[in-house]
Protein backbone atom coordinates (compact mmCIF):
# COMPACT_ATOMS: atom_id res chain seq x y z
CA UNK A 1 0.00 0.00 0.00
CA UNK A 2 1.34 3.41 -0.97
CA UNK A 3 1.84 6.22 1.50
CA UNK A 4 1.58 9.87 0.47
CA UNK A 5 2.99 12.69 2.58
CA UNK A 6 2.55 16.38 1.82
CA UNK A 7 4.77 18.93 3.53
CA UNK A 8 4.18 22.67 3.32
CA UNK A 9 6.38 25.42 4.74
CA UNK A 10 7.39 29.02 4.13
CA UNK A 11 11.00 30.16 3.93
CA UNK A 12 12.39 33.56 4.77
CA UNK A 13 12.62 35.64 1.56
CA UNK A 14 16.44 35.67 1.57
CA UNK A 15 16.52 31.86 1.99
CA UNK A 16 14.11 30.83 -0.77
CA UNK A 17 16.67 30.53 -3.57
CA UNK A 18 19.07 28.55 -1.35
CA UNK A 19 16.19 26.26 -0.41
CA UNK A 20 15.42 25.69 -4.09
CA UNK A 21 19.10 24.95 -4.79
CA UNK A 22 19.18 22.33 -2.02
CA UNK A 23 15.96 20.77 -3.32
CA UNK A 24 17.51 20.42 -6.78
CA UNK A 25 20.48 18.59 -5.22
CA UNK A 26 18.06 16.19 -3.49
CA UNK A 27 16.24 15.58 -6.78
CA UNK A 28 19.53 14.86 -8.56
CA UNK A 29 20.41 12.32 -5.87
CA UNK A 30 16.97 10.68 -6.05
CA UNK A 31 17.29 10.47 -9.83
CA UNK A 32 20.73 8.85 -9.52
CA UNK A 33 19.51 6.26 -7.00
CA UNK A 34 16.14 5.64 -8.68
CA UNK A 35 14.25 4.14 -5.75
CA UNK A 36 11.47 1.78 -6.77
CA UNK A 37 7.85 2.75 -6.18
CA UNK A 38 8.71 6.35 -5.28
CA UNK A 39 7.36 9.63 -6.61
CA UNK A 40 8.48 13.04 -5.42
CA UNK A 41 7.42 16.51 -6.54
CA UNK A 42 8.21 19.88 -5.05
CA UNK A 43 6.32 23.07 -5.83
CA UNK A 44 7.34 26.65 -5.17
CA UNK A 45 4.18 28.71 -4.86
CA UNK A 46 3.57 32.06 -6.53
CA UNK A 47 4.62 34.01 -3.43
CA UNK A 48 8.16 32.71 -4.04
CA UNK A 49 8.73 31.60 -0.46
CA UNK A 50 6.19 28.81 0.13
CA UNK A 51 7.20 25.27 -0.80
CA UNK A 52 5.04 22.15 -1.01
CA UNK A 53 6.64 18.70 -1.17
CA UNK A 54 4.56 15.70 -2.25
CA UNK A 55 6.14 12.28 -1.72
CA UNK A 56 4.56 8.92 -2.46
CA UNK A 57 6.27 5.64 -1.67
CA UNK A 58 5.26 2.03 -1.39
CA UNK A 59 7.68 0.89 1.30
CA UNK A 60 7.73 1.34 5.04
CA UNK A 61 10.62 3.78 4.91
CA UNK A 62 10.90 7.05 3.00
CA UNK A 63 13.92 6.57 0.69
CA UNK A 64 14.89 10.25 1.07
CA UNK A 65 16.07 9.92 4.66
CA UNK A 66 19.20 7.95 3.69
CA UNK A 67 20.41 10.43 1.07
CA UNK A 68 23.27 12.73 2.15
CA UNK A 69 21.72 15.50 0.04
CA UNK A 70 18.45 15.21 1.96
CA UNK A 71 20.33 15.29 5.26
CA UNK A 72 22.04 18.48 4.04
CA UNK A 73 18.68 19.92 2.94
CA UNK A 74 17.12 19.33 6.36
CA UNK A 75 20.19 20.35 8.40
CA UNK A 76 19.41 24.08 8.51
CA UNK A 77 15.82 24.01 7.27
CA UNK A 78 14.57 25.49 10.54
CA UNK A 79 16.82 28.52 10.09
CA UNK A 80 15.63 29.02 6.49
CA UNK A 81 11.96 28.86 7.50
CA UNK A 82 9.62 31.64 8.56
CA UNK A 83 6.88 29.02 8.97
CA UNK A 84 8.03 25.50 9.93
CA UNK A 85 7.27 22.40 7.87
CA UNK A 86 3.82 20.94 8.44
CA UNK A 87 3.77 17.32 7.23
CA UNK A 88 0.51 15.52 6.70
CA UNK A 89 -0.35 12.11 5.34
CA UNK A 90 -2.81 12.30 2.48
CA UNK A 91 -5.22 9.97 0.72
CA UNK A 92 -5.92 10.40 -2.97
CA UNK A 93 -9.60 11.02 -3.57
CA UNK A 94 -9.32 11.34 -7.33
CA UNK A 95 -7.07 12.71 -10.05
CA UNK A 96 -6.66 13.31 -13.72
CA UNK A 97 -3.26 12.54 -15.21
CA UNK A 98 -1.69 11.44 -11.92
CA UNK A 99 -1.43 7.99 -10.46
Amino acid sequence: MSKTVIVRYRTRPYSADENARLIKAVLSAVTAVGPADFQYAIYRLADGVTFVHVARHGGDENPLVDLPEFVEFTRELGQRCAEPPAPSEATLVGSYGHE
